[in-house]
């Protein structure tokens, strides 16, 4: 399980100028069954994502293709996390 930590860089005052690509990969990601969450950092920070189910090497690749981060809107930190106990609802996390 990853969390991806979408942190506005510099440049955040062209989000709206790459929003759209933005919103399609972030769709993406959820039609491939990738991403369990995403949200916005707050106050105003930027974006997060908690993932699973692909490795880190594709989910660097599919990160890297989000046009926040291939334009520098956002810097990208991605923190894997080895689940240990969780919620019965949540199960399906833990290495079986």
């Amino acid at each position: 399980m990853f969390v991806v930590l979408l942190r506005f860089s510099e440049n955040k005052d062209q989000a709206s100028d790459f929003m759209e690509g933005h919103n399609q990969w972030i769709r993406r990601g959820f039609e491939d069954k990738v991403f369990l969450v995403v949200g916005s950092l707050q106050p105003g920070l930027g974006g997060s994502v908690i993932a699973h189910g692909e490795s880190r090497d594709a989910l660097e690749s599919r990160v890297n293709q989000d046009p926040f981060v291939a334009e520098n809107v956002v810097t990208a930190e991605i923190l894997e996390i080895e689940p240990k106990k969780a919620d019965e609802r949540l199960g399906f996390l833990l290495a079986k």
